[in-house]
């Protein structure tokens, strides 16, 4: 299979998992509740692993060893950033405006708000991934399952949200699976892209955003328990992200 063929598949595969949250809700509540942190937990480990052992080396590998390659991973890291903090200011007007009277309805502000900003999030990974496939069909893989791992968690819980706005499961699925595709389209073009350009700076991109993501997002929502019961089995489900990531570099002859 080519290039755009993995690519292509990647993201179909990618819009499958937006049907996670729905199956999720076939369980029971407390089962749900018992699931998620620790695939969040487990997700940081192979975002961090991702990006220290496979996407960094990889990049600096490819590159002529110049400081390039740590600007385009701190590029990456400051982008998401910059991106997080303009949709939290949108999130405190919207929820300023609940306060002063605004009835909550199907589609509400806030609601549509979050999945705009997973849209976009979606297309940035699909950019990220198409750009790994291109530099090389292993690297693409290996970033795929890690922005896999990170999306099953995170589609649970945007779920969950959709259905607290007031949506309808069937118009939340629905709304979730479009809201996925963007991840395929930003993969689509960034295939394109790189028949004229070189996208390899993608990859360290993409490590900037994995590391932001797994140390601003993930890893302060499993570091706020007291219980050491609790404690001990997010940290098993991070250590176990970051051995899988290991686990996959040395079975790769890397």
């Amino acid at each position: 299979m080519g290039t755009l063929g993995w690519i292509i598949a990647g993201g179909l595969f990618m819009s499958l998992i937006a049907l996670f949250g729905a199956i999720t809700f076939a369980l029971p509540v407390k089962t749900r509740e018992q699931l998620i942190l620790p695939l969040v937990a487990f997700s940081a480990g192979s975002l961090l692993a991702g990006a220290l052992l496979h996407m960094i080396p990889e990049a600096v590998k490819r590159s002529d060893g110049g400081i390039a390659t740590y600007l385009w991973v701190l590029a990456g890291f400051t982008a998401f950033l910059a991106l997080e903090q303009f949709l939290q200011w949108h999130h405190w007007h919207d929820n300023a405006s609940h306060v002063e009277g605004a009835t909550r309805q199907h589609g509400s502000p806030l609601s549509l708000l979050m999945v705009i900003g997973d849209s976009i999030h979606n297309f940035l990974g699909g950019v990220a991934v198409a750009g790994a496939f291109v530099v090389d069909t292993g690297l693409g893989i290996t970033t795929w399952l890690v922005a896999a791992a990170h999306e099953i968690p995170q589609e649970l819980g945007k779920y969950g949200v959709l259905l607290h706005g007031g949506w309808s499961r069937g118009r939340a699925l629905l709304i979730n699976g479009l809201a996925s595709l963007t991840f395929l389209f930003g993969g689509i073009i960034a295939y394109a892209i790189s028949t004229e350009l070189d996208v390899s700076f993608l990859v360290p991109f993409a490590a900037g955003n994995f590391l932001y993501i797994a140390a601003s997002d993930l890893v302060p929502e499993v570091n706020r328990h007291h219980l050491i019961r609790t404690n001990l089995v997010h940290f098993t489900a991070f250590a176990a992200g970051i051995s899988l990531l290991f686990a996959i570099k040395v079975l790769a002859g890397e």
